[in-house]
């Protein structure tokens, strides 16, 4: 058996939407389970679309998830250019189109677009769908010479026989059949030199020893036209492995183009990107087993396409954003710490408090990085904040109650001399032992007056400790203030 090798082949046209990248990652994990290669190429003929920088974020997207390719721009295996507006330039594609219509694959039509346009449009006034029937398959070769000569303009079209029909099997969806006469005589080569996306991609997936093909199951029903090329070349068929789209929802597919989130709008959000490649694999792939956190060397073992399936994927977000969480939690506290580092900074500006400390406690409680300048940002400002807070029917506490449990905690804070989270620990524990109250009771209400919030990411002690003595006590002393000032009204 030859090696497996596939390719990801994008347009450089905006950016790395979810099914774009999970068709790269799916490619990759064909390639890399049977140890082959992964081939990127960038499809750039239709030029009218192309984004100024999009060429960059395919690179740092791919670069971002780990999905090294072995060949491509920048790395020549041999097959190269690996661009294609490069292959242009260099005449592979008209050589193939002028080889093609030699081989009875393909014929030169001079036919105007805006006369088969026309066409198109009385067809469809009338409910019919529109197939063109090219008078110019009849054309003898002196006659195409002479209006060639004259410098009149032409493309090259597929040639297809209307009779019978053409079968192929794909890898997912089993034997696709369509009968030749729904088919289209598709452009190959354009007036202007540069091919079709149809047509590039099977002379460059043959040159460059593509072996299996990964791409969306919206190209089910045209392969047949792509291999009706291979076999006028007399070249061996790819294997073809049509994946199902990825949706927004039952009746729409995720698109940026609706505003749904790409790679780099989920990244911007917090995301991690091994996260996101982690529950994109899982987007139409089921695994043998239970498990649904793998890491990318784990995915290239566990990947088969025989467990791709068939229907469309919905992408959850609530999904995404738990197994993020337990990437995160999963990370060791160094590597945790500097991930954050960029979030932390836009929560906590003020330099005196350590940041190493507020990592330890926002560790186990981050689903979503960006969640963090939330969570604390209390910490540069305290906040205004209304005194039901201290109102929790699980604590069984309230304003009345909360009063004299800080009042307590601030004279036993006042007289702590060692400030470290084991102090004030033990101070807190012998407070609840003193007032005869539960934890919550006493530890509950002094979060919410150092914090003025009442959910943070640590308890009271954590806060007091990174806080420091001078500020815990100066918060206290405004809470104090604030809730005899409203108990009194």
């Amino acid at each position: 058996m030859s090696k497996v090798r596939t390719r990801f082949a994008p347009s450089p046209t905006g950016y790395m939407h979810i099914g774009n990248l999970r068709t790269a990652l799916y490619a990759y994990l064909v390639a890399k389970h049977d140890n082959g290669d992964f081939i990127l190429r960038i499809e750039d003929t239709d030029q009218a679309r192309e984004v100024e920088g999009a060429c960059d974020i395919i690179y740092s997207t791919l670069n971002a998830c780990n999905l090294n390719y072995d060949e491509g721009p920048n790395k020549d295996g041999g097959v190269g250019p690996y661009i294609q507006s490069e292959r242009v330039k260099a005449g592979i594609y008209k050589e193939y189109a002028w080889k093609l219509v030699e081989l009875g694959g393909a014929h030169v039509c001079f036919c105007k677009s805006e006369d088969i346009e026309a066409q198109r449009e009385l067809a469809n006034a009338r409910g019919e769908s529109f197939l063109y029937h090219d008078p110019c398959k009849n054309l003898s070769k002196a006659e195409i010479q002479k209006r060639i000569d004259a410098g009149e303009p032409y493309v090259i079209r597929q040639t297809i026989d209307t009779f019978g029909s053409t079968s192929y099997t794909d890898e997912v969806y089993g034997t696709i059949t369509v009968d030749n006469n729904t088919m289209d005589e598709q452009i190959l080569l354009k007036s202007d030199g540069f091919p079709t996306y149809n047509f590039a991609n099977v002379i460059d997936d043959h040159l460059m020893g593509i072996t299996h093909v990964v791409r969306g199951n919206e190209y089910l029903s045209s392969t047949p036209k792509y291999n009706l090329m291979y076999d006028a070349f007399g070249w061996n068929q790819p294997k073809y492995i049509h994946c199902p789209p990825v949706m927004k929802n039952e009746h729409e597919k995720l698109s940026k183009r609706n505003g749904d989130a790409s790679f780099q709008d989920l990244v911007a959000k917090g995301y991690l990107p091994q996260a996101i490649l982690n529950y994109i694999a899982l987007l139409g792939w089921s695994p043998e087993t239970e498990q649904e956190i793998y890491s990318l060397d784990e995915l290239c073992v566990a990947f088969n396409v025989q467990h791709i399936g068939t229907s469309g994927a919905i992408f959850d977000i609530n999904k995404l954003t738990w197994m993020n969480g337990v990437y995160l939690r999963n990370m060791d506290l160094p590597t945790y710490e500097t991930t954050i580092e960029p979030w932390l900074n836009q929560g906590v500006k003020n330099p005196n408090y350590d940041h190493h400390l507020i990592a330890e406690i926002l560790h186990q409680r981050v689903n979503v990085l960006s969640e963090i300048p939330e969570m604390i940002d209390f910490f540069d400002t305290f906040p205004q904040f209304d005194t039901s807070l201290y109102t929790n029917k699980k604590m069984k506490s309230n304003p009345q109650m909360a009063l004299p449990v800080l009042i307590k905690s601030k004279e036993l804070l006042e007289n702590l001399n060692e400030w470290d989270y084991d102090h004030l620990h033990d101070l807190f524990m012998d407070q609840v032992a003193q007032m005869g109250l539960k934890n919550g009771q006493v530890m509950f209400p002094v979060r919410v007056a150092i914090s003025g919030k009442a959910f943070t990411p640590g308890g009271c002690m954590e806060i007091a400790h990174i806080l420091g003595k001078k500020e815990t006590l100066a918060r206290l002393t405004r809470s104090i203030e604030q809730l005899e000032t409203e108990l009194n009204q």
